[in-house]
């Protein structure tokens, strides 16, 4: 895994599971040798900020829309793809990184109504997923078993 490249991408940071599990799973990533980005919404980007602000967890960040544009035109692609995902906003996200992107695709899926939201995927992903809202830890435990 050494010298890969991650995306993290983050949707909208309604649900606070969110944070705390993409900033420990950048940590894990970027402890096994990977090169982490992290994606996301204005929102988002501006809680991870505040969340990390030396970048000792997250070293790379880039809007939602500028990274699907590089996407898109080729500019940038990742060997694996981490999509966070607890509303259809989310699964739309997995979706077009499934079609725009080579990388290994995880669907991270968490919120009240995960389970349901999993079993909807229709793209190859495969699924991190746990009804976590406000304790990351079940989060985290099963993104542990997929990284491990």
């Amino acid at each position: 895994m050494t010298g890969e490249k991650a995306l993290l991408v983050m949707g909208c940071p309604e649900v606070p599971v969110q944070m705390s599990a993409v900033i420990y799973l950048s940590y894990r990533l970027s402890k096994a040798g990977l090169q982490v980005t992290v994606a996301g919404t204005d929102a988002a980007l501006k809680l991870l900020a505040v969340s990390d602000p030396e970048k000792y967890y997250v070293k790379s960040t880039v809007d939602l829309d500028r990274c699907i544009a590089d996407l898109v035109e080729k500019r940038a692609d990742y060997d694996l793809c981490f999509v966070f995902m607890h509303n259809d906003a989310g699964m739309t996200y997995g979706a077009t990184m499934s079609v725009i992107s080579r990388a290994k695709l995880y669907a991270v899926v968490f919120g009240k109504n995960a389970e349901a939201l999993a079993e909807a995927i229709e793209y190859p992903a495969e699924k991190i997923v746990a009804n976590a809202v406000h304790n990351p830890t079940p989060l985290k435990n099963r993104i542990d078993r997929v990284i491990a």
